[in-house]
């Protein structure tokens, strides 16, 4: 079957708290030129891919961004969940420094029930099938026609933090990762068709500060680590891409917040096609779909 190119966002809201009724932390489903491709990997991720209609096991690669929990919490409990269903075939998985540490604790914390499904069960061991590959900037892979390249952002206080670009033959996809307002992202996303990029919305921030009391550090570190929508798009009509998609939303799930609103940001500095990302979006890819 051939897949459509699109990107399906799992999980579009920034930061790892949860309410009800709220969107998911990241994570987004890149399906290009026959690949599917898991970009990070937040609490919700296994389920959102399998509502979206893609199963675990089908996955080709998972690329983590950074180590920020609402990026890569259940990273391990998604790969877990998939050998437990059917996951045979081998799967790649590319991380800044620290997602092997991540990964060898993980199987640790599981080595009771791990044991019990190698023996009962007969399955492969998963550290067989699992093939973990710390990445840093620059070329991070090309496979089966797809290059994947990575750019880092500023994103403090984390050091490995990073962009990432896909390309085929046919089409390109750019995504932000969590930055502050970083022009050299213009440069790296030139040309692409869709930029998936973070977005924060200053009329917000007081209403999400107040709310979360346990952080009182929040406020700063939003503004020195995170992009005001004007300057994403910004980011967007100097890189002249195809289509610009706002993900890793601050604040997501504030009811005073309106697609306009965020849309009405947008318009200051960019003047064309523009999605304002929600959970279980899937959002083909069109080639040269120029502002």
């Amino acid at each position: 079957m051939t897949l459509e190119n699109a990107v399906t966002l799992l999980g579009t809201k920034g930061g790892p708290s949860l309410r009800k009724g709220s969107p998911s932390p990241s994570s987004s489903a890149l399906q290009i030129d026959g690949q599917t491709i898991l970009v990070d990997c937040g609490i919700g991720a296994a389920r959102a891919l399998v509502e979206a209609g893609i199963p675990l096991s089908s996955l080709d690669a998972i690329v983590i961004t950074h180590l920020h929990s609402d990026h890569v919490l259940e990273l391990g409990p998604l790969i877990y969940t998939a050998w437990t269903t059917d996951l045979v075939a081998p799967l790649t998985v590319y991380g800044p420094p620290g997602l092997g540490d991540y990964w060898a604790n993980f199987l640790a914390a599981m080595a009771f029930d791990h044991g019990i499904r190698t023996v009962d069960d007969k399955r492969k061991p998963l550290s067989s099938l699992v093939n973990i590959r710390e990445y840093v900037e620059g070329a991070v892979d090309a496979r089966d026609g797809l290059t994947i390249t990575a750019l880092r952002v500023d994103h403090p206080p984390v050091t490995d933090c990073f962009a990432l670009r896909f390309d085929t033959v046919s089409q390109s996809v750019v995504f932000s990762a969590d930055t502050c307002y970083f022009p050299p992202l213009a440069e790296f996303a030139k040309g692409a068709d869709m930029l998936v990029h973070e977005a924060m919305l200053g009329k917000g921030i007081d209403t999400l500060v107040a709310r979360l009391k346990a952080a009182p550090g929040l406020r700063a570190h939003l503004l020195a680590s995170h992009t005001m929508a004007e300057d994403v798009g910004r980011i967007a009509a100097q890189a002249e891409v195809g289509h610009l998609v706002l993900n890793h939303l601050v604040p997501a799930d504030d009811p005073a917040i309106t697609d306009n609103d965020w849309c009405q940001a947008i318009a200051q500095t960019w003047p064309g096609t523009v999605t304002v990302g929600k959970d279980g979006l899937r959002i083909p890819l069109r080639q040269k779909d120029r502002p």
